[in-house]
């Protein structure tokens, strides 16, 4: 079951990635259209747009800072979960995460109305509480003479 396990984390990733894609390819037509010239401007982070772009070219690369905020959490748990010997829950558990947080992100990318959103992410939040416990449990309880070697 390590592989069942470890696909939602992988799937998880390869979302993160299309976000950040996504981020591009809002903000360099809004950039251009703004007139800044990427290649005249000193460095600096996309937070500097804040205020300069409108504000729904940056409602993905916000959802995209999440994406590396929370999930940090999420990729340990799931393998600690592989390694310890996932269920068939916790793989359920896995998924509706990934499924919760790929929602999130299209939400929020898009429509980003607070009270939808806040729901999304409480309960992927508590879906991650979830998954820490069965993390802990597997762990802390774990029969050290039923282990590999």
């Amino acid at each position: 079951m390590q592989a069942q396990m470890l696909a939602p984390a992988a799937v998880l990733v390869v979302w993160s990635l299309i976000m950040c894609f996504w981020v591009a390819g809002a903000r360099l037509p809004a950039m251009k259209k703004a007139g800044l010239d990427m290649g005249k401007m000193p460095g600096g982070r996309g937070q500097d747009l804040e205020g300069v772009l409108e504000p729904k070219v940056n409602w993905p690369a916000h959802n995209y800072a999440h994406l590396m905020e929370q999930p940090t959490v999420f990729y340990p748990t799931v393998v600690i979960l592989a390694i310890m010997g996932a269920g068939a829950l916790d793989v359920g558990l896995a998924w509706a995460y990934v499924a919760l947080r790929i929602i999130h992100s299209v939400w929020q990318a898009t429509v980003n109305r607070i009270p939808v959103r806040f729901l999304l992410f409480i309960t992927s939040t508590l879906v991650l509480v979830a998954l820490a416990l069965r993390a802990c449990a597997v762990t802390l309880l774990a029969d050290p003479s039923a282990l590999p070697a």
